[in-house]
């Protein structure tokens, strides 16, 4: 038996609904920009650009139910309401024409942002990792399998925050889907099983404070009920 320093990390996992069986975390994917509205309220890229895409670290999953606890070093802590696609099968140069064949299931998510720290990070020319990438920027709902809902290509994607809507746009509206993003994505990455893929967000992005309830909704899935927690 393989004798470690330290003990090694405990394996992250979002459950899969109707099965009491649990889809383990390699990676977290996100896309920047794919809806037109948020990208014309951002003012800050090409309306043509192609899809871009950053990462976040596996343990930064909040699930269903749990507190997200406010992150240090922002005055301007944000949601982003997304589709969130499971990677089933592996693969890499996928075509869009078998994109579908890699999905396991879908789930609702919220991409947090500390946007304060984005935008300085956007100006200097610097990755965006501090304001994307840090402990508990990641919430996802509960997968539902393929066989139990289908592909995912149309339908509301919502959330509110203490019972007012603030994103309700559509799925249909994304600039590029999400055979697309799966075909683009597996030609700069190998796509391997476990792998999460947050789509990209609607305009409607505001900041959240201490105590506020997110409450988000993709049309044919489970809700995703979180709240944000002090201060760290």
């Amino acid at each position: 038996m393989t004798q470690y320093i330290l003990n090694p990390p405990a394996v992250v996992s979002v459950p899969v609904a109707l099965t009491g069986s649990e889809f383990p975390v390699r990676r977290i994917y996100c896309v920047g920009r794919n809806y037109l509205e948020h990208i014309r309220e951002m003012k800050e890229s090409d309306e043509r650009d192609p899809p871009f895409f950053f990462q976040k670290p596996r343990d930064s999953i909040v699930l269903n139910g749990q507190v997200v606890p406010y992150p240090p070093e922002t005055n301007d802590f944000q949601f982003e309401v997304e589709l969130v696609v499971a990677v089933g099968k592996s693969g890499r140069q996928i075509s869009k024409d078998d994109a579908l064949d890699h999905i396991f299931g879908y789930a609702v998510g919220l991409d947090m942002t500390r946007r304060d720290r984005q935008r300085e990070a956007g100006k200097k020319g610097l990755p965006w990792e501090i304001g994307k990438s840090f402990d508990a920027s990641a919430p996802c709902g509960m997968l539902h399998t393929v066989a139990e809902v289908g592909h995912i290509s149309s339908g509301q994607i919502f959330i509110s925050v203490n019972g007012e809507t603030k994103q309700d746009s559509l799925i249909e509206k994304m600039i590029w889907n999400v055979p697309e993003i799966i075909s683009n994505l597996s030609h700069l990455y190998d796509l391997v099983e476990g792998d999460l893929i947050y789509t990209g967000t609607p305009a409607g992005v505001a900041p959240v404070f201490p105590g506020d309830k997110l409450l988000c909704k993709v049309a044919g899935l489970s809700m995703l009920d979180v709240s944000i927690g002090a201060k760290k």
